[in-house]
């Protein structure tokens, strides 16, 4: 089992989770944030057993995640 970096952000709407150093694009969505979750980590499955394990093969890896806030 290999351990992916998650982001899940809160909309006025619900959450939405998305996954990080993963080839492809692989989102879920939910009311809470757990559903937001699960929802991706289906996803997440369903996308590895589409196209297999290279979409995991990302380099450089994903070592950390920041998140930050800067007025622009």
């Amino acid at each position: 089992m290999r351990q992916l970096k998650i982001i899940v952000e809160k909309h006025t709407d619900g959450y939405v989770a998305y996954p990080l150093g993963l080839k492809g694009v692989v989102v879920g969505q939910g009311d809470t944030y757990e559903e937001a979750l699960s929802d991706v980590k289906s996803a997440i499955r369903f996308h590895i057993e589409t196209f297999g394990d290279e979409v995991l093969n990302v380099e450089p890896p994903v070592l950390e995640a920041f998140i930050a806030e800067a007025g622009v």
